[in-house]
């Protein structure tokens, strides 16, 4: 079981920066079997540069719930399952601070898709995300929205395990695994 997952901050790294937005696909390999979004509140100012990328602006998160108002439930939604998101070092970070600040210890097992879209598909210009999902016609729909980043990640990822015919999920998986935050 997969948990691909989306993250829109406050800023670019986890010291600093809080999240604003969190969406999780359950996905089972084969198909999305459950969902959970949210704003948060990120208790902080969102710089205007970040209002204008994503078009998250503080009167939007103003009363949504905190990080810790849902740290219970996204733990639930999470368990046994893998992390996957593209760039998954910089979306886990953002959720394991953010799980420990609320008391919880975070640790699932991690999967990069800009990694394994590197190894899988050397062909591509670009690897960021909105490029590799261009260059394999994947639509995204909500650019820089958790929910619309998270879908286009789930269809990339669909689409790097079909196309994986030498295990290297397994591999990176694994890889991953061994230097997990701590």
């Amino acid at each position: 079981m997969y948990s691909v997952i989306d993250i829109e901050a406050t800023g670019g790294n986890a010291k600093n920066g809080k999240i604003t937005e969190i969406a999780i696909y359950k996905f089972d390999g084969e198909k999305v079997i459950d969902e959970f979004s949210s704003l948060i509140n990120p208790q902080m100012s969102i710089p205007k540069y970040v209002q204008k990328l994503t078009g998250i602006n503080n009167q939007m998160v103003a009363k949504a719930p905190t990080f810790s108002d849902l740290a219970e439930k996204i733990l639930r939604f999470t368990t046994n399952s893998c992390f996957v998101a593209h760039n998954a070092d910089a979306d886990f970070s953002f959720v394991h601070s953010e799980m420990k600040n609320a008391g919880f210890e975070f640790n699932n097992d991690r999967l990069c898709t800009l990694e394994l879209s590197r190894q899988l598909i050397e062909d591509a210009p670009s690897h960021g995300l909105a490029n590799i999902c261009k260059h394999l016609n994947i639509q995204i729909e909500n650019r820089h929205r958790a929910s619309g980043d998270a879908y286009a990640t789930v269809e990339l990822f669909k689409h790097l395990l079909y196309l994986d015919s030498f295990g290297l999920v397994q591999k990176i998986q694994k890889k991953a695994n061994g230097t997990r935050i701590k």
